[in-house]
């Protein structure tokens, strides 16, 4: 019964952790990396058609985002999931692989005109779609059994709609394990979403750090701070830009924008317009308002019951098109834009910025964590120009951030979370997080709860039987390398894993009829064969 630590292990971004247990491969998340990726991950301890579950703690792509490439690689398992980030997942995907085949698509025509080598999306809509039919919707509270020897449990943990912390029973040669993967935990006090559950007992416990080393200080009142940022940005004639996450905090915009709208906080501007110029966001609002009775808070709750749209009011535009997207930044009267991505790596926000960012009168407003290295952080960081689209654009807009919005825990949050557990767990492994931070709050756990709390780097793998690590991780620089085919590289990487899964069939069909078996070495050796050259 073994842990492995693959991705955010001293790093924010790109969750992903495996669960090896009764000859069966479980990964726990399986998120892409966004933003700069300081530390090199290790590669999956098995073939992705040797693994055999996925169970995901929600549907943000850091934590998602791979699953389609691994479905290309020749996993077919089965993904456990609850039934909202199932749905999500069905929008998100499909998002970021139609972002992946745009941006190789962009990019080729570049390398075209400079005689450079062309490459290939890290994966397509087809392999998206191809994962999706894996998808295995759970409800909230309810033990489920995988298999002999394997159950779980999905708890609200408040971060997004959907999401998750997963309670893992694991029975291996007599002994049992419980681990509990927290997921992101959630902020108390959200608009829409209720407030994080507590998990009670475990024998290991696996935490997200994001902001293990800092408070969100008192809570603002955030309908008085943004009415008095869109005031001032409208007086000067400018627009609002927010980069937001599609999922969830776009939502939350909403529902603070129908607050300043539904009180008239606004008179000089009575009928200010507000764009959510992204067809995923429109997908998800889509989502929450079908997943009402199981997600939302009791606030949200009321006005639905009153008849009122939490999230929707007049001057309410939705663009889908890229014509209707396009079309924003010819009318000339001041709005609100929100766009995504949250932190401004790709879609439609990079052309709202590239608009706006030289604008004096505009006003870019972040509402959510920006990881180092994305172009959000460095906005906010004090960058004077940059580049949009191969064109250096100076930035004279007001870049602002609204404090204390966040979906994730802070510093007592996440203590007030490890400290519901009324029995000492064997260990706490701290993940999740930036990297000095993850040691911080390690080190806060042990001297304010009293818990053994470590912070393991990517490659560490632990005995959970025994109690002690086989492998210890190293922390391994991620190195800048000369620019190669990625065409050349990523084709053949498929090809690789073709040949694996083929392997994986090969040992599913050990017990075969022997005139299947023959006729299966036989079909191969007709294909090796056509290619061997």
């Amino acid at each position: 019964m073994k842990l492995t630590f693959i991705g955010a292990a001293h790093e924010v971004t790109g969750s992903c952790h495996v669960l090896q247990c009764k000859n069966k491969t479980i990964l726990v998340d399986y998120g892409m990396e966004q933003g700069v990726d300081i530390y090199v991950n290790e590669e999956l301890p098995v073939a992705p058609s040797d693994v055999d579950y996925v169970f995901l703690t929600h549907a943000h792509i850091d934590h998602s985002g791979l699953l389609p490439l691994l479905y290309a690689r020749g996993f077919r398992g089965q993904i456990f999931a609850t039934k909202a980030t199932t749905q999500l997942c069905e929008i998100m995907l499909k998002d970021s692989a139609h972002i992946q085949m745009f941006e190789a698509e962009w990019k080729n025509r570049k390398a075209k005109r400079k005689g450079e080598s062309l490459i290939e999306p890290l994966y397509t809509m087809e392999d998206a779609m191809g994962v999706l039919t894996h998808f295995v919707p759970c409800p909230y509270d309810t033990r489920l059994h995988v298999e002999d020897g394997i159950d779980i449990r999905f708890v609200d943990v408040g971060h997004l709609l959907g999401s998750s912390s997963i309670e893992v029973w694991v029975t291996e040669d007599g002994e049992e394990r419980k681990l509990v993967f927290s997921g992101d935990i959630g902020n108390t006090d959200q608009p829409l979403i209720k407030d994080p559950s507590y998990i009670e007992e475990a024998d290991y416990v696996i935490m997200e750090s994001t902001y293990g080393d800092r408070s969100h200080g008192s809570r603002p009142n955030y309908v008085e701070e943004l009415k008095v940022i869109l005031r001032e940005t409208f007086m000067r004639g400018g627009n609002v830009v927010i980069p937001s996450f599609a999922v969830g905090r776009t939502q939350e915009m909403l529902y603070f924008i129908r607050k300043i709208k539904e009180d008239n906080l606004l008179p000089e501007f009575p009928n200010f317009e507000v764009y959510v110029d992204s067809p995923l966001a429109v997908g998800a609002t889509t989502v929450f308002q079908e997943n009402i009775a199981q997600c939302f808070d009791e606030e949200a709750m009321e006005l639905v019951k009153k008849g009122i749209n939490p999230i929707g009011f007049r001057g309410l535009k939705l663009s889908i098109t890229s014509d209707d997207s396009k079309a924003i930044n010819f009318d000339e009267k001041p709005k609100v834009i929100i766009s995504a991505s949250g932190m401004c790596e790709a879609g439609r926000v990079r052309h709202h910025l590239k608009h706006n960012l030289w604008r004096e009168e505009s006003t870019i407003l972040f509402v959510g964590y920006q990881a180092v290295g994305s172009l959000g952080r460095a906005l906010l960081d004090g960058a004077k120009e940059v580049k949009l689209f191969g064109e250096e654009i100076k930035v004279c807009a007001d870049i602002r951030k609204l404090d204390g919005v966040s979906g994730h825990a802070d510093r007592e949050g996440l203590l007030t979370w490890i400290g519901s557990f009324k029995k000492k767990p064997k260990q706490v492994f701290v993940v999740h997080g930036e990297d000095t931070v993850c040691d911080i709050f390690a080190q806060t756990i042990q001297e304010e709860i009293g818990f053994d709390a470590m912070a393991p780097y990517s490659g560490a793998s632990y005995d959970l039987i025994a109690g002690e690590w086989l492998c210890h991780g190293t922390k391994k620089y991620i190195e800048k390398k000369k620019a190669v085919s990625v065409k050349e590289n990523r084709v053949y990487e498929r090809l690789l894993s073709a040949g694996q899964r083929l392997l994986t069939v090969i040992r599913h069909n050990k017990d075969g009829a022997n005139k299947d078996l023959a006729k299966l070495a036989d079909q191969i050796n007709q294909l090796c064969e056509k290619w061997d050259r």
